[in-house]
């Protein structure tokens, strides 16, 4: 039983990875891709921790062993997908407002502001996006 939970955490593992990865190289689109196989593989293997959980499956020996560091390297790529992702959609929230700001018309009337000087046209929001090959 102990073997299901360890495979199925294998198979998420390697999805946390990919998904990872391509974070890292802003390639969102290949991210999104890679979210659905994200998803089973954590639905999979949430049902085999439920299932060997329900028959009270104990891992011992080398198979323990297996899934201490498992779990470990679980965890620390989790942290590592939410840090990515919260990177990601800070930017493309920042890519979106930048664009939403560009094609906003200008309302203001010509004229003067404050203290009888011309009002400044308005401009975009600097942006900066950086990737690595």
């Amino acid at each position: 039983m102990m073997d299901a939970v360890i495979a199925a955490g294998e198979r998420l593992a390697e999805a946390l990875r990919a998904e990872n990865e391509a974070l890292a190289a802003l390639d969102l689109t290949r991210a999104a891709a890679l979210a659905t196989r994200k998803v089973q593989a954590t639905d999979a293997f949430a049902a085999a921790a439920r299932a060997a959980e329900q028959v009270k499956a104990r891992a011992q020996g080398e198979t323990r062993a297996q899934a201490e560091r498992l779990a470990a390297a679980l965890a620390e790529l989790g942290q590592e997908n939410r840090r990515l992702l919260e990177h990601a959609i800070a930017l493309q929230s920042r890519v979106i407002e930048t664009i939403a700001q560009a094609t906003r018309p200008y309302t203001a009337a010509p004229g003067y502001g404050r203290a009888g000087r011309h009002r400044p046209a308005p401009q975009a929001a600097a942006l900066a996006v950086a990737t690595r090959a």
